[in-house]
């Protein structure tokens, strides 16, 4: 039998699938691997025994520890992530303000040549 817990966590999975989805569909590789989460999350939301066995094989006492330290090591990676993102677009700033005060540098050079 499904539970309430079950049914608002299946929601949950597919709503941010979906939006997921929505946000990033640049990509084949993106569409499969938020298939892949869906999959994996509905999977073990109907059959939450299966990550304690799971833990097990990999050397974790439970399934809902396995499944933080998994968490830990996903937000870890979308933070560098992120980080890397944010880098990347503080160097194309710079870059843009270099050239537009070197074009203004020479405009004004050139206004005052005339």
């Amino acid at each position: 039998m499904i539970s309430v817990i079950q049914i608002l966590l299946i929601a949950g999975v597919l709503l941010l699938a979906v939006y997921s989805y929505r946000l990033f569909r640049s990509s084949y590789l993106d569409a499969i691997l938020i298939i892949l989460f869906l999959v994996t999350g509905v999977f073990f939301i109907f059959f939450p025994d299966t990550t304690t066995k799971v833990a097990h094989l990999l050397g974790v006492g439970r399934g809902a520890d396995m499944i933080f330290y998994l968490s830990i090591l996903f937000f870890a990676f979308l933070i560098l992530k992120l980080y890397a993102k944010v880098r990347k677009l503080q160097q194309e700033v710079t870059t843009l303000v270099r050239k537009e005060s070197i074009d203004k540098a020479i405009a004004t050079d050139e206004k005052k040549s005339n």
